[in-house]
């Protein structure tokens, strides 16, 4: 029986590894710059598209080569904000979203990295759906090509890998995709405008401070004490506040970037007095910038346990929180939600299942 031959992912593939596989068919590296083009400045969603490159490769490549990784389920907009959700289907039937978030001269790309997520955060849909797999570095990718390709001529100017699933549980694939959108479109996007977001893998904290990337990031932080993250973030029994602390310290060290704490606000869980005291020390120990963050409904996916139980702070509650926290030393903001009429907002994105 003969076995089906594996297509290659072309967005899976570096600039440099992209001339040499041109090389391998027997063309020029050129060709092989001239194909990156034609997929990532003029958004070629085909292979006949790319009008100079010659037939008889064009032909090699859509024998032995993938361009398109994922297929645009449909979209659904916000009235309110603007905000837009796009939900792909993998080669494999399995779906994931990724949300554009419109705000004055920008535009910010939500990216996923898994189908689900692991961590099982007790406020977040995502955690509540499960996990199924890590996304390839062709389905990150995509998800930023066909998004750009959506909405030109705006452009995206911002990236937030704050999607579905823990980016540095997916780690290799993380950096690679991060590797071709910073390095290898020249900065297209520059690294101050991409952020990474982590509940906190200190070894790839560690790991990706050494990669010369020096992208922003954020830790999923939500609370300032260990036995309340073990509570709500069960990744913390594992990875603790503590050991995350030091490989965030060596992260703002090696990068000279300030580091954000992202705080969910939970009533009467991390919205007390001993929590703004505790913060406030936390913040203390490295150059860091805080998000505050209302707490989104998650009912779409909840239906019982503890999650059932969390209840958002109250907003006035939650300005005052984060009028408390800033000083001459702490840099606070207080996000506004946006997207969530569409379940599109922080902590919302998530895929119902037989789960």
């Amino acid at each position: 029986m003969k076995t089906k031959e594996i297509l290659v992912e072309v967005k899976s593939l570096r600039l440099n590894e992209l001339q040499n596989y041109c090389v391998e068919l027997g063309e020029s590296a050129f060709r092989g710059k001239q194909v990156f083009n034609w997929i990532y400045e003029n958004l070629a969603g085909d292979f006949d598209e790319m009008q100079n490159i010659p037939a008889d490769l064009r032909t090699k490549l859509k024998t032995k080569a993938k361009l398109n990784s994922l297929k645009l389920i449909s979209t659904q907009g916000s009235d309110s904000t603007q905000t837009i959700k796009y939900l792909f289907e993998t080669a494999d039937g399995n779906k994931i979203e990724s949300v554009v978030i419109p705000e004055q001269n920008r535009k910010t790309l939500c990216l996923s990295t898994q189908v689900g997520c692991p961590l099982d955060c007790k406020f977040c849909a995502t955690g509540l759906m499960g996990y199924t797999r890590n996304l390839t570095v062709s389905e990150i990718i995509d998800q930023y090509l066909q998004v750009s390709k959506a909405i030109h001529p705006d452009r995206i100017t911002n990236i937030v890998y704050m999607g579905m699933g823990e980016p540095l549980l997916n780690y290799e694939t993380t950096e690679k995709s991060l590797n071709i959108l910073l390095k290898d479109l020249g900065n297209k996007i520059g690294r101050t405008r991409i952020t990474v977001s982590t509940a906190g893998i200190p070894h790839n904290i560690v790991k990706l401070a050494d990669s010369g990337l020096r992208v922003k990031l954020a830790l999923s932080l939500h609370s300032p004490f260990e036995d309340v993250r073990n509570k709500i973030m069960p990744i913390n029994i594992k990875y603790s506040l503590n050991e995350n602390i030091e490989a965030l310290k060596y992260y703002a060290k090696k990068t000279k970037t300030k580091i954000m704490f992202e705080y969910t606000m939970l009533k009467g869980i991390n919205d007390r007095e001993e929590d703004l005291i505790a913060l406030k020390k936390l913040c203390s120990q490295l150059p860091t910038k805080v998000n505050i963050i209302p707490c989104n409904s998650i009912a779409h996916m909840v239906s019982g346990g503890f999650s059932a139980e969390l209840e958002p702070t109250p907003l006035e509650k939650v300005r005052e929180f984060a009028e408390r926290l800033m000083t001459k030393d702490i840099f606070v903001m207080l996000r506004n939600t946006q997207g969530d009429d569409i379940a599109a907002a922080c902590g919302q994105l998530a895929i119902q299942t037989k789960r």
